[in-house]
């Protein structure tokens, strides 16, 4: 009998990428909403379509991700990424549905000169931060058997990111300055929503859930700066220069963590996942582009 899984923030990189990856798991039903199909801040809402449709597993990637612009916008960055959350898990712990949500980095307050483990103090330094943390907080609280992950610097085929940018602005400038400052691990939304997929099959063997916070990004540890050098060699980008530069030089808004490498050592001995390391991924990833439409 099939499982029913419910994919939230479809539209976005992680929710599209697991929706390519979706028919190799058939013993999973899958649904996927997003902000016109369910308004995760609508809790009557929320409760009604999960009670009624009875969900054996919920994989929350909806989020607000706008970093700079929920310094501005705090309410509705609290809104989705903590009072969603709540409704999501005060309903699925109704009919016992098994929640893995998606968190960050942001957590942290990226003070830290080694890969932050999953038991490590949290210190959010910004309001997407605080909205998240606060969001993980609720799961906990109303859906204790769930699964939380924190990732990073998320980029795939789909929507607006750094990889995309840097491919593009590479196009149309002679120069650019990024960050060389701010430490970390990109994370190929493809792999993070293999690993998802890979758990939950896991977990169909076993059980019980192993719950609680775990660690996802690719391996290694990289600049902002390396990260844009390997993607312009692997567009073939070659007439544009990358300079590194301090954050101090590239204000925002909310502040960014300095060194947000995350420990992966705990998802991959729980689940026997094999993380791939961040030139390979990003490699694959820019194959599956089209670079002409960039």
């Amino acid at each position: 009998m099939q499982k029913k899984t419910l994919v939230t923030g479809a539209n976005g990189q992680l929710g599209n990428e697991i929706r390519l990856l979706s028919g190799q798991f058939p013993q999973f039903q899958f649904t996927f909403v997003d902000i016109d199909t369910l308004d995760l801040t609508n809790q009557q809402e929320v409760e009604k379509y999960i009670v009624n449709n009875n969900f054996n597993y919920i994989i929350n990637c909806a989020a607000y991700t706008a970093v700079d612009k929920a310094e501005d916008d705090k309410e509705t960055a609290f809104k989705v990424n903590r009072d969603a959350m709540s409704y999501l898990a005060r309903a699925a712990q109704k009919i016992k549905a098994k929640i893995i949500h998606i968190s960050t980095d942001y957590v942290y307050d990226g003070n830290a000169t080694k890969p932050y483990k999953e038991n490590d103090p949290v210190n959010p330094q910004s309001v997407y931060g605080e909205s998240k943390l606060e969001g993980e907080n609720e799961l906990r609280k109303f859906c204790p058997e769930s699964i939380i992950i924190r990732t990073s610097w998320l980029y795939s085929t789909f929507g607006n990111n750094f990889v995309k940018t840097m491919i593009r602005l590479g196009r149309e400038k002679e120069s650019l300055n990024v960050v060389s400052d701010q430490i970390g691990t990109p994370t190929y939304a493809k792999d993070l929503a293999q690993a998802i997929l890979h758990i939950i099959t896991w977990v169909e063997t076993k059980e019980n859930l192993p719950v609680g916070i775990f660690h996802y990004s690719n391996k290694g540890e990289i600049s902002w700066y390396d990260f844009a050098v390997k993607i312009h060699e692997l567009a073939g980008i070659k007439n544009c220069h990358i300079s590194p530069v301090p954050t101090s030089s590239y204000p925002t808004k909310a502040k960014r963590p300095a060194y947000s490498v995350l420990d992966k050592h705990k998802i991959e001995q729980t689940f026997q996942l094999e993380v791939p390391d961040w030139r390979i991924s990003l490699q694959n990833c820019i194959k599956q582009m089209d670079l002409s439409e960039l």
